[in-house]
């Protein structure tokens, strides 16, 4: 549900009505920086803020961001320093805090289920987010895009405020080398409070063979949400060598999931991915699933993050001709297909992508490498393009790329000001979105997380 699409509000009316609500964890210590300098108009970060149990380090977060009455529309955010392997207090503290705050809010009121979910290429600022959403009393955790074997361990050891140490994705590490990201809630709290609930781990993957090993070699997996790649966002590439058909890739037998080998594993499991009708509902509960996941139909309905203005724009398109998404393969920094809705404004046109002045200042999808004195690098192929060339990068990698970090802060409204415009967005949803006028009541251009529900449910709103 890329940056704070899937935000508290809607992961709580989710909950409230009885399904699982998750809420994004992509970014959300620049989310909340963000939204505390658009002045909290409702003053919902503030109550939430007023619960966390450490409130000097929330006074700190607060007098660093926080503008009363909200920055003017044309006057750029406070840049927020971006996370390294080695960071700082204050970037722990707001990450921490950030991850609280999203939870807080989305499970306030009720006692319905929340998880979070996590990108598993974005390893930095996850232990300091994951603990704050601990704290919280986060329900789920689901990460996908990677191997999210270290996830179940840090939930282990976070729920008791040990400190942790990450594994880091490092490029040019030699055989027995590693480099790890530490993080102690003892370094960031004054005091700890008793020891947490173990939220439930559910692992996001794209093959039964990922399921087989998880359960194999990792403790602590407690399900997996079978994602295949007509889902929004980043998706698994294809297994083999890469094939494209109209700049697309192709993926064949080799990437269906093998839903008896799953059922085999003993886990519960939900299918996602092109699920969002009654009918593949009641086909996933046939074949063993516990339900299914639904991203895009909630992507654009009224609870959203999204930017109001794409949602309507989107919709309005389904309603007049249909919508096209291309799933492409350079988007991404990361390297994984990326699925983009195809729209005039946005950083899925060219002349739009190539007017931007290229940039990398929120950082979340760097790649870390290892330098020739042994020291961490950070790069990113959609940097400025001699900056990538000087860090050891290849100018192939450099084609094609957008800033998917500032794109996608965009979406929901809280994109970077460059000299008096705001950054361009990239728009991510599922092959479905063609199909969201079904979820539209008569009469009507928008429609609610309610209505979504009901139509898959075969229930009436209210």
């Amino acid at each position: 549900m890329g940056v704070a699409v899937s935000s508290w509000g809607l992961a709580k009316t989710v909950a409230k009505l009885g399904q699982l609500g998750v809420v994004s964890g992509t970014a959300l210590d620049l989310v909340l920086a963000r939204r505390l300098q658009f002045g909290d108009p409702d003053g919902d970060i503030r109550r939430a803020v007023s619960h966390f149990p450490d409130q000097a380090l929330a006074d700190r977060i607060m007098s660093r961001f926080f503008v009363e009455g909200g920055k003017s529309a044309d006057q750029a955010f406070v840049s927020v320093p971006m996370y390294t392997a080695d960071p700082k207090r204050r970037s722990n503290e707001l990450a921490v805090l950030a991850g609280y705050v999203e939870v807080f809010l989305a499970k306030e009121g009720h006692d319905g289920p929340i998880g979070i979910n996590f990108l598993e290429k974005i390893q930095l600022p996850t232990p300091a987010t994951l603990y704050g959403a601990l704290l919280a009393g986060v329900d789920y955790v689901l990460v996908g895009a990677g191997i999210p074997r270290a996830i179940p361990g840090l939930l282990d050891k976070l729920s008791a405020h040990e400190a942790v140490e990450l594994s880091l994705h490092v490029a040019g590490v030699e055989a027995g080398e590693s480099y790890r990201l530490r993080f102690d809630p003892r370094e960031v709290l004054s005091e700890l409070p008793p020891p947490l609930p173990r939220p439930t781990f559910l692992a996001i993957i794209a093959s039964h063979t990922l399921a087989i090993s998880l359960t194999r070699h990792t403790e602590g997996v407690n399900g997996f949400v079978i994602e295949g790649p007509t889902a929004g966002g980043h998706n698994a590439p294809p297994r083999g060598q890469l094939v494209l058909e109209g700049g697309e890739p192709v993926y064949g037998p080799r990437d269906e999931v093998d839903l008896e080998k799953i059922r085999a594993v003993g886990l519960p499991f939900w299918l996602a991915g092109g699920q969002a009708t009654p009918e593949r509902l009641q086909e996933a509960l046939r074949e063993g699933a516990a339900g299914i996941q639904v991203g895009t139909a909630f992507a654009f309905c009224e609870e959203s993050g999204m930017s109001r203005a794409i949602r309507e724009r989107v919709i309005e398109h389904t309603r007049n001709g249909g919508v096209s998404v291309f799933t492409d393969p350079l988007a991404s920094p990361t390297g994984f297909p990326f699925k983009v809705v195809q729209l005039e404004e946005t950083l899925a046109e060219d002349t739009v992508y190539e007017g931007r002045e290229r940039r990398c200042d929120a950082g979340y999808l760097r790649e870390l490498y290892k330098k020739d004195d042994g020291s961490l690098g950070y790069r990113c192929p959609a940097e400025p393009v001699e900056d990538f060339l000087k860090k050891g990068g290849e100018l192939e990698e450099t084609k094609g790329r957008k800033c998917v970090c500032n794109g996608l802060l965009s979406t929901v409204d809280i994109g970077q000001m460059r000299g008096g415009e705001v950054e361009p967005a990239i728009v991510t949803a599922g092959d479905d979105v063609k199909d969201l006028a079904r979820f539209l009541p008569n009469g009507t251009d928008s429609y609610t997380a309610a209505d979504v529900i009901a139509y898959l449910l075969g229930t009436s709103v209210g």
